[in-house]
């Protein structure tokens, strides 16, 4: 009995010390990149025939002045002021690709000077366009300088609206992103000790920099901005997916989705793979527009853990701090620790659901079309998960300091009775908004110093041990 008596009782010492848990926890020290190339000599891509017309595809050029670089044991791989047109990059160990301000890499607006590679994508592994610039089974490589990559993605962007328009009627929207296929632009794939600093990025076709199956990667002072000339669909900012070790900082970014974002494999394919994203630091970084200012999920199937959110500013994000799965994507987030947000004009500025986007997160094959002679990906989309499996579960959730003006709804939270969000803490929060919101199926929830202004009263149903005052 005295030893029962004396768990509970550390239990909830331990309980109540990560409710009030300010200080950084001591992984957050080695999050990032732990070395750059040390090497000098300078490679110019135009002496290997990369020419800066805008209008010359150079990417066989360019490839030429990365490999030789490396070859020889590493360097800087630079340019001549001017817009140079290319397709697929493929950087190698020991390269720093350096674009001087001046100096702009042009997506090449073709699909076929992209080649297609083994990857992951939204969750799922497949074939698919390798990125502009690829970082893939490589260590000790960097991207630096204050020049430019316009991915130039419009067209992609159309073309993912016109086959949306198609696959729509067809009952297909859970498989048109698959189907659509769109280059990233930046993508570190299975590499170690990456750093991208400073470039500026624009006009992604898909998602922007994803970092995958990667550990020690530092993104530093990076600047994103998708949505010059139109608003591109599913333009991320910054994905880290079942990644270790990751710093995100100094980060400015202004996109059509989410802004920096966890992820984790989906369904039965990410129950498959089963890769954790964990030990994430993400600080002192901007957002203008885009989906949500910090996201956890939709693809949460391999676990989001261990997760430092520090002094992030949001003015005109759809969402703040957002948590997003589905019931057949499993899966555990927890060890969430959020702090000091600013957020203007964002419309809800805290959102949970374990039941996200029904249409596109649930697969269902149309009778008009056979199993058997459709694509692999349509086939691992369409693989039930057992029920118990599919289950994702969200808890040890804390958000510390936030300051929220101008929302239309302070918070949004929609567990279900199969998935309950278990143990949210929020601590010194004040949200300006329309309506407080909601809060379903929760349960071991704490207020302290919490103050929400709103026109109606927090609407709690379905929950258990809370304590909201």
């Amino acid at each position: 009995m005295m030893k029962t008596t004396f768990a509970l009782l550390l239990l909830c010492f331990l309980s109540l010390n990560l409710f009030a848990q300010t200080q950084e926890p001591e992984w957050v020290k080695d999050a990032g990149a732990k070395t750059l190339p040390t090497g000098t000599k300078i490679y110019i891509a135009n002496k290997y025939g990369a020419v800066n017309d805008t209008l010359t595809l150079s990417t066989k050029a360019i490839q030429a002045a990365i490999d030789a670089c490396s070859a020889k044991g590493g360097g800087i791989v630079t340019f001549l002021p001017g817009k140079y047109l290319t397709g697929s990059l493929f950087l190698k160990k020991g390269v720093n690709f350096h674009l001087d301000k001046g100096v702009v890499l042009l997506g090449s607006p073709s699909l076929k000077d992209y080649p297609e590679i083994d990857t992951r994508v939204a969750g799922l592994e497949m074939n698919w366009p390798a990125a502009l610039v690829n970082i893939i089974n490589q260590e000790n490589v960097c991207i630096s300088g204050e020049g430019k990559i316009d991915a130039q993605g419009k067209p992609f962007w159309d073309s993912y609206w016109t086959m949306r328009t198609d696959y729509n009627p067809k009952g297909l929207r859970w498989i048109v992103d698959y189907d659509c296929k769109r280059p990233r632009c930046v993508l570190v794939q299975n590499s170690k000790n990456i750093t991208v600093s400073e470039v500026t990025i624009q006009r992604s076709g898909f998602w922007t920099i994803q970092v995958l199956y990667s550990t020690y990667v530092t993104v530093n002072k990076v600047i994103i901005r998708n949505n010059v000339g139109g608003h591109g669909p599913s333009t991320d900012g910054i994905d880290i997916d079942s990644s270790v070790k990751v710093l995100v900082e100094n980060c400015d970014i202004d996109c059509n989705d989410d802004n920096f974002c966890l992820k984790a494999g989906r369904d039965a394919d990410g129950l498959r793979v089963n890769r954790p994203c964990e030990y994430i630091v993400i600080r002192n970084c901007v957002a203008g527009a885009g989906g949500g200012l910090i996201t956890c999920g939709s693809e949460t199937s391999g676990g989001i853990r261990n997760i430092w959110v520090d002094n992030l500013s949001a003015n005109g994000t759809s969402v703040g701090f957002r948590v997003k799965s589905a019931l057949n994507r499993g899966g555990v987030v927890e060890n969430i620790f959020i702090n000091n947000l600013t957020m203007k004009n964002v419309a809800v500025p805290i959102e949970v659901t374990t039941n996200w986007n029904p249409s596109y997160s649930y697969s269902e094959l149309p009778k008009a079309y056979n199993y058997d002679s459709i694509p692999v990906h349509w086939k691992k989309l369409l693989e039930k998960v057992p029920a118990a499996q599919g289950i994702p579960i969200f808890r040890k959730i804390y958000v510390n300091n936030l300051v929220a003006t101008g929302a239309r709804r302070a918070i949004s939270v929609s567990g279900m009775a199969e998935s309950i969000v278990d143990g949210f803490f929020l601590t010194n929060v004040s949200i300006e908004a329309r309506s407080a919101g909601s809060i379903n199926y929760s349960q071991d929830w704490r207020f302290k110093n919490v103050q929400i202004s709103a026109s109606d009263s927090l609407k709690v149903t379905n929950c258990t041990d809370m304590q909201l005052k």
